[in-house]
């Protein structure tokens, strides 16, 4: 639980990026701002900054202060903020809440916000978000911008509220030195002498009116429109630029209809950062609430994207074979993506793929893009209908490999995974030994002479690598000529003192060096952590006893169970002849029990591994990313922008040099 003191540096930072949004240029992305908002809310729910809305300029009530160039006015319904759904899961746990018959679903422009106020039908006065309740009156320049109405067709008091908007090809041909068209848009409508604002187009989403009641037969007028879709085409009608629209019959619709958005979106003339999704029917009540509870704008995620597979390869992994989509290069968050692993065949079944499916791609904070699921038309869930179905769709049915490649034999397909069976399959050996150095990170052997060396069947087992002679080594670095001239080869005896240097293991590296699949170094641990502290305690343990540990299902303890069994006569063989030596799982100084740590950049007094591994040694835990629940993030260079510093930023934590993590041990 973090202090009240991080607490309110948070609220500050949002206070402060609020400001810049709304008045200026914003300083850090729509990303990072929502998750410093979403940490906030975790934190301290009902902290007053999550109730305020735009600038915390002191709007003064006097509407002819023009302290800062502009008069103030005040808003005819205030200007309050929406919730926030970030992904398809967030939006389902909001839906959960509020079941409408039907979901009115709008673009949610990229702009500036302002409300129209009209008199008797007159156009008289237009006004920024400012804080929700008081804006700035920006009438002149609005006069100037496109999608102005300045005369309604009825007598009717009330407002409009619409998004300033610069497209993008006002963006290309005349403002290409500002960041995006948020920001040149921003700029323009606040100057005072208006310039530019010609350069602006309004786009209108909402329409209200003082003067009429729908649900009174004795108001003044009626009113035009009695629900949300009668508003937009109302609006449309009288001559403004509206929003496109969409209703959706279900929750499951409106993920569907928004993956599609994502599809076009690049090819939109105007930027949209999501869309707003409400209630069909109006509802004034909820309108007037600083944070209307009845809608929420669906974000769209730099993390997310639409493509279409073009194939799916099958990668070989030791005895495992598994599937990766190539699709159509996307972007996300920054990096260019154009595969994704579909884990096994099982996932391409549950998702309904096929070669030409239309799939939403995501990183979600996570380093490896995955296929979240395929759009909706392309699902087909009856089995016996699969390839007519995909024929009509002109897709085409994945291929699953029945043989294997190297050995020959049928390959086995449980469904959550694919895999030759055949224990002396020369692949599976050769995957195998090279777990094993890359784990214990025996340096100078690298792949290529493992490969050598395994061709010529000098080894074709873990045991094998310990019994390695100079005289073997030096066959792969030296010609016959060299080796008739007694040279010495440096590289076969750099490699013999790698080899000698990893007789010391942990046993979570000596498991984990074995290539049983699922286990690495991370699932060994917890199960060090559960009691299995030794080899023979392993060895010993059922399918059952796995099957209880944290992060061990059914399945993972099955592998584990069978490999240890397959391995178990080398595992044994390399420590009964002393030629392996697993260190005591217990940790004699446990000063950092508790703590996880994250190494990014360069270390100055140590490797990467080093480091981890004094960590490990103290009772701490180390990570690859940052995530939350992370300890500390430890680098050299604490003020850089990287993506690593700017999570853990975001996420509160502390991010510290080399020097103090030193401090620590």
């Amino acid at each position: 639980m973090k202090d009240s003191k991080y607490i309110e540096e948070l609220a500050n930072k949002i206070k402060k990026y609020q400001k810049s949004y709304y008045e200026n240029e914003a300083e850090i992305t729509d990303a990072e701002f929502d998750a410093l908002w979403d940490e906030l809310k975790s934190l301290e729910p009902n902290h007053p900054i999550l109730k305020e809305v735009g600038s915390d300029v002191d709007f003064s009530q006097n509407q002819e202060d023009t302290k800062d160039g502009f008069p103030k006015a005040k808003h005819l319904i205030p200007m309050g903020s929406q919730e926030k759904a970030a992904n398809p899961e967030q939006f389902l746990d909001w839906a959960k809440k509020h079941k409408y018959p039907e979901y009115l679903v709008e673009y949610k422009l990229d702009g500036a916000s302002l409300e129209l106020q009209y008199e008797n039908g007159i156009f008289t006065k237009a006004v920024t978000r400012g804080n929700g309740e008081i804006g700035d009156d920006i009438t002149p320049n609005a006069l100037k911008m496109q999608g102005i109405v300045k005369q309604l067709d009825n007598s009717y008091t009330g407002g409009v509220r619409g998004e300033v908007i610069m497209t993008r090809t006002v963006h290309k041909t005349h403002f290409s030195d500002k960041a995006n068209c948020r920001n040149a848009a921003n700029g323009l409508m606040k100057r005072k002498d208006g310039s530019g604002s010609e350069h602006l187009t309004v786009i209108c989403y909402d329409v209200f009116f003082t003067n009429t009641d729908f649900t009174d037969s004795s108001s003044i007028l009626k009113s035009p429109f009695t629900t949300e879709k009668e508003k937009i085409l109302w609006l449309k009608k009288t001559g403004f630029n509206t929003v496109e629209l969409e209703i959706c019959k279900n929750p499951q619709e409106v993920i569907d209809y928004r993956a599609k958005v994502m599809e076009l979106r690049p090819s939109l003339n105007y930027d949209i950062d999501g869309l707003v999704i409400k209630n069909n029917q109006i509802d004034t009540e909820d309108a007037f609430k600083n944070r209307p509870d009845k809608q929420i704008a669906f974000k769209f995620s730099l993390e997310e994207a639409i493509s279409t597979v073009k194939k799916v390869i099958w990668n070989e992994n030791g005895a495992t074979y598994t599937p990766i989509a190539e699709f159509d290069t996307v972007e996300l968050a920054g990096t260019k993506v154009s595969r994704a692993s579909l884990a096994n065949p099982n996932t391409i079944k549950d998702l309904g793929l096929f070669i030409g499916s239309k799939v939403v791609v995501t990183k979600r904070g996570e380093i490896i893009p995955k296929i979240e699921y395929v759009l909706k038309e392309e699902v087909f869930k009856e089995e016996e209908t699969l390839f007519a179905a995909a024929q009509n769709q002109h897709l085409i049915p994945v291929d699953i490999p029945t043989m294997c490649g190297t050995c020959g034999s049928t390959l086995q397909n449980d469904g959550t995974r694919l895999f030759c069976p055949n224990p002396k399959c020369s692949k599976r050996a050769l995957h195998q030994i090279e777990k094993w150095v890359s784990v214990l990170d025996i340096r100078d052997f690298g792949t290529t002479l493992i490969k050598n060396l395994f061709d010529s069947k000098d080894i074709h087992s873990i045991y094998d690598i310990y019994q390695l002679s100079e005289e073997t080594l030096t066959k792969h670095f030296l010609n016959e000529e060299s080796i008739e001239k007694d040279k010495v080869s440096l590289g076969a005896k750099k490699v013999l003192q790698a080899i000698e240097k990893s007789k010391n293991v942990s046993l979570a590296k000596f498991i984990a060096g074995f290539d049983i699949e699922g286990i690495g170094e991370t699932m060994v641990e917890k199960l060090i952590e559960a009691g299995f502290s030794t080899l023979d305690s392993l060895l010993n343990a059922t399918e059952t006893d796995f099957a209880n540990v944290y992060m061990f299902a059914e399945i993972t303890a099955k592998n584990l169970f069978n490999g240890l069994k397959d391995n178990q006569e080398e595992m044994q063989k390399l420590v009964n002849e002393k030629i392996i030596f697993i260190e005591s799982s217990e940790v004699e100084n446990p000063k950092l029990a508790g703590l996880s740590f994250c190494f990014t950049g360069e270390l100055y007094t140590m490797k990467r591994a080093e480091a981890e591994k004094k960590v490990k040694a103290l009772g701490g835990t180390t990570k690859s990313s940052v995530v939350k629940g992370l300890s500390y993030l430890v680098t050299n260079d604490t003020s850089s922008g990287s993506a690593k510093n700017v999570k853990a930023q975001s996420l509160g934590i502390p991010v510290i040099n080399e020097e103090e993590f030193l401090k620590m041990l």
